[in-house]
């Protein structure tokens, strides 16, 4: 039974030793990543599952304590999802595990030991842009299904084309796009969710689509109340933070 998620961008820019210079620009993300984050320990869950992006198709499976950095931004940092060994999450064919954690949940590893997590055991699974929705959605049911209490980090970003500069270049589809997932997100809609174009996420860049949609099948009976903590587009990107209990 799914009693909580927290959903936060993914940008390796999150960690401020990868941020450099520009790391106080993104405090208030930090600061409503940290707050969701409460609400998912406060929700005493028996286990936490990271969903975020992968690289691949996915999904992929990252047990507990699978280790992640940011020597690719050219930072000596190393990060681990939880600690120890954990059960698979998988089936239904999901995929073995996989290497070392991407770069999304090695910033929500960090998310989580910056905040000192220790309510619940950590694994994560990784969906990637080409699982469908009614794929996306069957993984979060089975999630929800299982025995216990089932807390959800929800990783991903919003569209990347909200400005000139930004990474996809100007996209004026790409607003509205966001805009309907924050509401979306703030009224805990799972319908919503489920309802979002994966051919246009893909062309706004928004890694967040597979992600939310998982979400959306593991809440779909749940009940959960949303709140939007934070809505913007630094850098072009469109950033959410929200929580659901």
């Amino acid at each position: 039974m799914l009693v909580a998620a927290a959903v936060c961008p993914c940008p390796p820019l999150l960690v401020p030793e990868v941020a450099a210079g520009a790391a106080p620009e993104l405090d208030p993300v930090r600061a409503a990543c940290a707050d969701a984050l409460g609400v998912l320990a406060a929700a005493r869950p028996d286990r936490l599952v990271v969903v975020g992006p992968a690289e691949g198709g996915g999904p992929e499976v990252y047990p507990a304590g699978t280790r992640g950095s940011f020597r690719g931004f050219g930072v000596d940092m190393d990060v681990r999802l939880g600690e120890g060994e954990g059960d698979e999450i998988g089936g239904g064919g999901v995929a073995a595990p996989v290497g070392e954690l991407p770069y999304g949940f090695a910033v929500g590893a960090w998310l989580l030991a910056r905040t000192g997590w220790a309510d619940a055991p950590v694994e994560g699974l990784g969906v990637g842009p080409s699982l469908t929705a009614e794929r996306c959605a069957g993984l979060g049911r089975e999630l929800a299904g299982r025995p216990g209490r089932l807390a959800l980090l929800v990783l991903g970003d919003a569209s990347a084309c909200r400005t000139l500069k930004a990474p996809g270049y100007l996209d004026e589809r790409a607003a509205p796009f966001d805009a309907a997932v924050a509401r979306a997100l703030d009224a805990a809609d799972p319908a919503a969710l489920q309802a979002l174009d994966a051919e246009l996420a893909g062309e706004l860049k928004a890694s967040g689509r597979a992600p939310w949609q998982v979400l959306a099948g593991a809440a779909e009976d749940a009940g959960l109340a949303g709140t939007l903590l934070y809505e913007d587009a630094p850098y072009g990107v469109g950033y959410l933070v929200a929580a659901w209990s």
